[in-house]
């Protein structure tokens, strides 16, 4: 099977026969990667890690930690089987037999890599070197030691200047005393005080001759540090670009693209190393169907990584691609229609993009790796830009979204938004009738974070919310024009749901006591108004409404 492994390899030959179909199937999200797949039962799972767990405990103990990942597939003929892999290196090698070798497009920079590898090495040993240097320390001791030197002299000096005082109101209390008594005793005073400053100069001078050739080191070695921290990031920079310009990654819809066009922006070095998105580039390269994937923590226990414990794919290095990489994969009848979906482009410039978002897919990525695929992550797929949402549409939500090309232009957008100076409409169809043909909802709005994703009316927390709305067609499912005056999460699907708002849950919004189940959520963003962040000109667009 080469790197296919048969599910005995991992003891669980009684669990499931071979050539036999995995059953107990459901839909949801696989506890330890949060990675949203049509899933085995969990406790299947991790067993096929745990088992490799108990392989490594039996082999000798890694160098270090790392996350290793297995992968349960079915092959073309319908089999059974186990991809396994491991993070970065294992014992400075890439390639080991029987797991999933790395991306392609590593062996083009492995020679580039490891020199550079070694110049970096070579650079961070220069600079410890220089960090230690034993000046740092010299200078430390001997300012210590004028500093103590120092207080010592302020010491006698003020007890000095005390004695001098009381003198001074001895002379002018002896009236005894000769004017020209007085005047030599009072210059000798004089004398004594400069006395006294010049002998605290001559210790500053002192001070300042022994510290300053050590200063000066030191200075000279920072300025040195400095030049080799760019020099580390400028080859560090160079090595990334090398590597995310080789690497290329493979969906489950076929699509093959390099890491450095999937992020134009630049992804941290090490994306692409990682298991999780290892194990589904081989399988999209080799026509192998993913049922269920975990990954977990080996090794020395480091940071939040403990041994043994399960862990979802990396935020910084494995979210941003994995929704190219999930693209083509779910079977589910809204997926598949998805994936075919041509998300359209209503008009677009060097600043601006507008779009007709379809309803079931993201408008931006979420926190989690099954929620990476969505019309933002799919166009910066498609377009060399570092698009950015400065507002958003609920995944069930239809109609027009705004995209920003520039930072400047999403700066300028979400001002507009903050200030409610953007105008929208949308249009939804009801579950039930309303009885007033036109008004306004009122009903302040909170996000209770231990009730996520919902949003609920809430009169001492909540947000002021505010909802136009008219009936466009009357009747048992009235047909309504809705125009928001805030834009809270979920705002025009509560604010029609609620008992003290409209009594009538959008036709297809389960979420909030629609009863009838629908092909999607009958809402959609049909017009919008605001203007162009770079010339201010107004601009407007309408979306025919598809339902």
């Amino acid at each position: 099977m080469g790197l296919l492994h048969p599910l005995a390899d991992f003891g669980l030959n009684d669990r499931l026969p071979p050539n036999s179909p995995v059953t107990d199937w459901y839909e949801g999200t696989c506890p330890q990667t949060q990675v949203r797949l049509r899933l085995p039962r969990t406790e299947f799972v991790e067993a096929i890690a745990r088992g490799l767990m108990l392989q490594l405990a039996a082999a000798p103990p890694p160098p270090e930690g790392k996350m290793y990942g297995v992968l349960l597939v079915t092959t073309p003929t319908g089999e059974v089987a186990v991809l396994k892999a491991f993070s970065g290196l294992l014992g400075g090698s890439s390639q080991w037999a029987g797991w999933v070798p790395p991306m392609p497009g590593r062996t083009q920079v492995s020679l580039s890599e490891q020199l550079t590898l070694r110049r970096l090495e070579a650079l961070k040993t220069e600079m410890l070197t220089l960090q230690h240097l034993p000046q740092r320390l010299e200078l430390e001791a001997l300012t210590q030691r004028y500093a103590e030197r120092l207080q010592a002299l302020s010491s006698r000096h003020r007890q000095c200047k005390q004695a001098r005082d009381r003198q001074r109101q001895a002379m002018t209390a002896n009236a005894t005393l000769s004017p020209a008594a007085a005047a030599l005793a009072l210059a000798e005073l004089v004398k004594q005080s400069q006395q006294e400053g010049g002998e605290r100069r001559r210790l500053k001078r002192d001070r300042e001759a022994e510290l300053q050739p050590l200063r000066a080191a030191i200075a000279q070695a920072d300025a040195r540090i400095r030049t080799l921290k760019q020099a580390r990031k400028a080859l560090s920079q160079q090595l990334q670009a090398q590597m995310h310009a080789a690497y290329s990654l493979t969906n489950f819809a076929g699509a093959t693209r390099s890491l450095s066009r999937l992020w134009p922006t630049g992804l941290p070095t090490g994306t692409g190393d990682c298991a999780a998105p290892k194990l589904l580039h081989y399988a999209a390269s080799h026509q192998l169907k993913p049922l269920a994937l975990a990954e977990f923590w080996w090794g020395a226990d480091s940071g939040d990584k403990q041994v043994g414990q399960f862990y979802g794919p990396c935020r910084d290095r494995c979210q941003p691609i994995m929704g190219f990489l999930l693209s083509g994969l779910d079977s589910s009848p809204t997926s598949d229609r998805l994936a075919d979906t041509t998300i359209a482009r209503l008009y677009e410039d060097d600043a601006l993009l507008v779009v007709n978002k379809p309803s079931g897919l993201l408008a931006v990525p979420g926190r989690t790796a099954d929620q990476q695929d969505s019309v933002l992550s799919r166009l910066r797929c498609q377009l060399d830009s570092p698009l950015t949402a400065p507002h958003r549409l609920d995944k069930g939500t239809s109609g027009l979204l705004l995209l920003a090309k520039t930072a400047a232009a999403h700066r300028h957008l979400s001002e507009q938004f903050a200030q409610r100076q953007v105008k929208k409409v949308y249009e939804a169809i009801l579950c039930q009738p309303i009885r007033q043909s036109q008004g306004t909802v009122d009903l302040p709005l909170w996000r209770d974070p231990s009730d996520r994703p919902k949003t609920c009316v809430e009169f001492q927390r909540g947000k002021p919310s505010l909802t136009e709305f008219h009936v466009l067609i009357p009747g048992d499912t009235p047909r309504l024009r809705f125009v928001p005056h805030s834009g809270r999460t979920h705002q025009l699907r509560v604010h029609a749901a609620h008992p003290q708002g409209l009594n009538a849950p959008i036709v297809g919004d389960t979420l909030y006591g629609a009863k009838a189940q629908s092909e999607r959520l009958q809402l959609h963003a049909m017009s919008i108004k605001f203007a162009h962040p770079t010339t201010g000109q107004s601009m407007a667009f309408d979306c025919p409404v598809p339902f």
